[in-house]
């Protein structure tokens, strides 16, 4: 199948390049700021895509995971460099949220960015289109 004009691959990963990962986006980046705990303290910017659209290409083994709360979002974490460039997403458990700030592109990548009430989840999700 040939790809759409506004398809982008994109690569990213950590800071010590150990886990790298690429993702094709379609369509605009919308990028969503969450303020939970979690999010707030280290500055992440939520880009969400598909499981078929996310590829880790090295680092396996050089991730560690973190849950916390219900559980259900699944942190993962260089153990060497302590970056979380992606995790797999209570909102999106099919899928990956990346970090916009770990793409090697930049955030500048991104075309629009969206506040997100994580502090208040369940009503922000209700909010929160697909």
């Amino acid at each position: 199948m040939p790809e759409q004009a506004d398809t982008r691959i994109l690569a990213g990963g950590c800071h010590c390049r150990r886990v790298r990962f690429e993702t094709t986006f379609r369509g605009s980046l919308r990028a969503l700021d969450c303020n939970c705990s979690i999010c707030a303290a280290i500055g992440y910017l939520h880009l969400i895509v598909d499981e078929q659209d996310f590829r880790l290409v090295a680092g396996s083994d050089a991730l560690t995971g973190y849950r916390f709360n219900t559980g259900t979002a699944l942190h993962l974490f260089c153990r060497y460099c302590g970056v979380k460039s992606f995790y797999r997403p209570r909102s999106h458990p099919d899928g990956f949220s990346v970090n916009a700030r770990c793409l090697d592109a930049g955030a500048e990548v991104v075309d629009s960015v969206v506040p997100f009430d994580g502090l208040n989840w369940e009503q922000a999700r209700e909010r929160l289109p697909d």
